[in-house]
């Protein structure tokens, strides 16, 4: 299982690369609002206090915890640059096959 903050992390960083390579494309896409649905584990912790955390399961979706619970979640996420407040507009090269 790997913690939801690390999902959303790794998906900014792959969008801030593609903004940054956008500066060197002539054809550009506004990024609108994206959506992530997941399946989540939700686990409680006691020791030391309640600690709550989010899991997105892989594809085994397997969980040891007795205290999880299976959930689906829908995130909308809205991208904005800080500079600005507005959408950033990202490119990238096209594969073969890609639609």
């Amino acid at each position: 299982m790997i913690e939801l903050p690390i999902i959303i992390s790794e998906l900014k960083a792959q969008l801030s690369r593609a903004i940054r390579d956008s500066s060197q494309e002539d054809l550009h896409f506004e990024l609108g609002p994206i959506e992530l649905e997941l399946t989540v584990t939700v686990t409680e912790e006691v020791s030391g206090g309640v600690k709550v955390r989010f899991w997105v399961l892989d594809a085994h979706g397997e969980t040891k915890a007795a205290t999880a619970t299976n959930h689906r979640i829908k995130l909308t996420l809205d991208p904005r640059l800080s500079s600005s407040g507005t959408n950033p507009w990202v490119s990238g090269k096209s594969f073969d096959g890609e639609r």
